[in-house]
């Protein structure tokens, strides 16, 4: 049976979670928890550690949440939003400090968005040289949510029902999955939304 439920409204998305901002996007179809969506582009603040994965997401998240809580040029608060995302770099990247070498582990890459009303220009300059400022692409994404804790082995099993739903749809995915993370590690795990997501495009037609 199809995980195909209904289609939706391509009207934007620009909603909250537990009164975090989330990033605009439009529901194209909606499945048995999961969805496709279109992504409006979105600048976010981004780092890149090196790691085991759990540690890199906390480590990531130190580094994001301190620019945003205030260490920056002018001491000012940026606004929280949600969620918290992490995708395995695309090439491994120079030792820097603290968390990252040249050779050894998997690089990641953690993302906070910003909240809509700021543009490159206006951000404060965080005073650690490891954040980047990104406009991330306009993209569509398959998305499948879960809850609970969100460990190796459950990313992997959600991993393949994204891989799963996007052969169902005659989709193929770009690029590496991205782990979203919507609630803070004191939420209970059935009240957790947690979320796998990877960029898809149709299968281009053979030409005879």
């Amino acid at each position: 049976m199809s995980l195909l439920l209904s289609s939706c409204s391509t009207t934007l998305e620009v909603g909250t979670y537990k009164g975090y901002e989330l990033p605009p996007y439009t529901v194209l179809k909606q499945f048995e928890q999961a969805e496709l969506r279109q992504y409006a582009p979105q600048l976010v603040a981004e780092v890149t550690v090196e790691g085991e994965r759990n540690e890199a997401i906390n480590a990531g998240f130190r580094i994001l949440a301190g620019y945003i809580f205030g260490a920056n040029e002018s001491a000012d608060k940026v606004a929280m939003t949600t969620p918290v995302t992490q995708t395995p770099a695309a090439e491994k990247i120079a030792m820097t400090t603290p968390v990252t070498q040249a050779q050894v582990g998997q690089a990641w890459v953690v993302r906070f968005g910003m909240p809509k009303q700021y543009t490159v220009e206006t951000l404060p300059i965080p005073t650690d040289t490891r954040i980047r400022f990104v406009l991330t692409p306009p993209s569509t994404r398959a998305v499948v949510r879960f809850s609970g804790f969100a460990g190796n082995a459950t990313i992997t099993e959600q991993t393949q029902r994204l891989d799963a739903l996007i052969t169902q749809q005659h989709l193929k995915r770009v690029g590496e999955p991205e782990i979203a993370f919507y609630d803070s590690p004191f939420t209970l795990p059935w009240n957790r939304r947690n979320e796998i997501s990877a960029a898809v495009e149709e299968y281009e037609s053979e030409v005879h």
